[in-house]
Protein backbone atom coordinates (compact mmCIF):
# COMPACT_ATOMS: atom_id res chain seq x y z
CA UNK A 1 0.00 0.00 0.00
CA UNK A 2 0.80 3.70 -0.57
CA UNK A 3 2.43 5.70 2.09
CA UNK A 4 2.65 9.85 1.96
CA UNK A 5 5.60 10.88 2.90
CA UNK A 6 5.42 14.51 4.79
CA UNK A 7 8.17 16.92 4.61
CA UNK A 8 8.78 20.75 5.41
CA UNK A 9 8.80 21.02 8.67
CA UNK A 10 10.82 22.75 11.13
CA UNK A 11 11.81 25.21 13.85
CA UNK A 12 10.05 28.99 13.67
CA UNK A 13 9.17 31.87 15.80
CA UNK A 14 5.76 32.66 16.52
CA UNK A 15 3.97 34.33 13.97
CA UNK A 16 6.28 33.09 11.32
CA UNK A 17 4.98 30.74 8.32
CA UNK A 18 5.87 26.98 7.17
CA UNK A 19 4.76 25.09 3.80
CA UNK A 20 4.44 21.33 4.72
CA UNK A 21 3.80 18.90 1.75
CA UNK A 22 3.42 15.48 1.70
CA UNK A 23 3.20 13.10 -1.72
CA UNK A 24 2.34 9.44 -3.28
CA UNK A 25 3.65 7.51 -5.59
CA UNK A 26 0.04 6.66 -6.55
CA UNK A 27 -3.35 6.92 -5.52
CA UNK A 28 -6.83 4.44 -5.40
CA UNK A 29 -10.02 5.71 -6.34
CA UNK A 30 -11.09 5.03 -3.07
CA UNK A 31 -8.60 7.98 -2.18
CA UNK A 32 -10.98 10.88 -2.74
CA UNK A 33 -9.52 13.08 -0.10
CA UNK A 34 -6.60 14.10 1.21
CA UNK A 35 -5.65 15.57 5.32
CA UNK A 36 -3.55 17.06 7.40
CA UNK A 37 -3.22 15.61 11.09
CA UNK A 38 -1.34 16.83 13.97
CA UNK A 39 -0.37 15.19 17.16
CA UNK A 40 0.65 16.05 20.74
CA UNK A 41 2.16 13.89 23.57
CA UNK A 42 -1.13 12.95 25.58
CA UNK A 43 -3.37 14.69 22.82
CA UNK A 44 -5.19 12.34 20.74
CA UNK A 45 -4.41 13.05 17.06
CA UNK A 46 -6.34 16.11 15.70
CA UNK A 47 -7.41 17.16 12.02
CA UNK A 48 -5.96 20.03 10.57
CA UNK A 49 -7.27 20.02 7.00
CA UNK A 50 -8.96 18.59 4.61
CA UNK A 51 -9.28 18.39 1.02
CA UNK A 52 -11.22 16.62 -2.23
CA UNK A 53 -8.56 15.94 -4.53
CA UNK A 54 -10.95 16.38 -7.69
CA UNK A 55 -13.19 19.21 -6.89
CA UNK A 56 -10.95 21.37 -4.10
CA UNK A 57 -13.30 21.71 -1.61
CA UNK A 58 -11.71 22.67 1.47
CA UNK A 59 -12.49 22.17 5.06
CA UNK A 60 -9.97 23.35 8.22
CA UNK A 61 -10.27 22.88 12.10
CA UNK A 62 -11.37 25.74 14.32
CA UNK A 63 -8.24 26.04 15.69
CA UNK A 64 -6.86 27.07 12.14
CA UNK A 65 -9.08 28.22 10.22
CA UNK A 66 -8.03 31.51 8.58
CA UNK A 67 -4.27 30.90 9.46
CA UNK A 68 -4.07 27.62 7.30
CA UNK A 69 -4.30 27.37 3.92
CA UNK A 70 -4.33 23.53 2.03
CA UNK A 71 -3.99 22.99 -1.77
CA UNK A 72 -3.34 19.91 -4.01
CA UNK A 73 -0.73 19.85 -7.01
CA UNK A 74 -2.83 16.88 -9.43
CA UNK A 75 0.59 17.01 -11.53
CA UNK A 76 2.56 16.04 -9.00
CA UNK A 77 0.43 14.16 -6.56
CA UNK A 78 1.37 16.62 -3.90
CA UNK A 79 -0.80 17.84 -1.25
CA UNK A 80 0.41 21.34 0.60
CA UNK A 81 -0.68 22.88 3.79
CA UNK A 82 0.55 26.38 4.06
CA UNK A 83 0.94 28.00 7.53
CA UNK A 84 0.77 31.35 8.71
CA UNK A 85 0.97 33.06 11.83
CA UNK A 86 1.81 30.47 13.61
CA UNK A 87 1.20 29.81 17.03
CA UNK A 88 3.41 27.63 20.00
CA UNK A 89 0.24 25.63 20.37
CA UNK A 90 0.61 24.94 16.44
CA UNK A 91 3.60 22.55 17.85
CA UNK A 92 3.04 18.87 16.70
CA UNK A 93 4.16 16.31 14.58
CA UNK A 94 1.81 16.98 11.51
CA UNK A 95 1.09 13.76 9.46
CA UNK A 96 -0.63 13.37 6.13
CA UNK A 97 -3.43 11.09 5.26
CA UNK A 98 -6.09 9.78 2.83
CA UNK A 99 -9.63 8.96 3.22
CA UNK A 100 -12.38 8.28 1.01
CA UNK A 101 -15.06 10.53 2.84
CA UNK A 102 -14.69 13.77 4.39
CA UNK A 103 -13.35 12.97 7.89
CA UNK A 104 -12.95 15.48 11.19
CA UNK A 105 -11.00 13.15 13.03
CA UNK A 106 -8.48 10.11 12.46
CA UNK A 107 -12.04 7.77 12.08
CA UNK A 108 -12.10 7.32 8.44
CA UNK A 109 -8.40 7.43 7.34
CA UNK A 110 -7.23 4.70 4.87
CA UNK A 111 -3.95 5.65 4.79
CA UNK A 112 -1.39 7.62 6.87
CA UNK A 113 2.20 9.02 5.95
CA UNK A 114 5.36 9.54 8.07
CA UNK A 115 4.97 12.88 10.20
CA UNK A 116 6.93 15.85 9.92
CA UNK A 117 7.88 17.75 13.33
CA UNK A 118 6.85 21.63 13.48
CA UNK A 119 8.36 23.96 16.87
CA UNK A 120 6.93 27.17 17.17
CA UNK A 121 8.92 29.19 19.73
CA UNK A 122 7.20 31.96 21.12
Amino acid sequence: RFSWQASGGGLVQAGGSLRLSCALSGLTTSDNFMNWFRHTPGKEREFVAGIKWREGTKTYADSVKGRFTISRDGARMTVYLQMNSLKPEDTAVYYCATSSRAVSSAVGVRSWGQGTLVTVSS
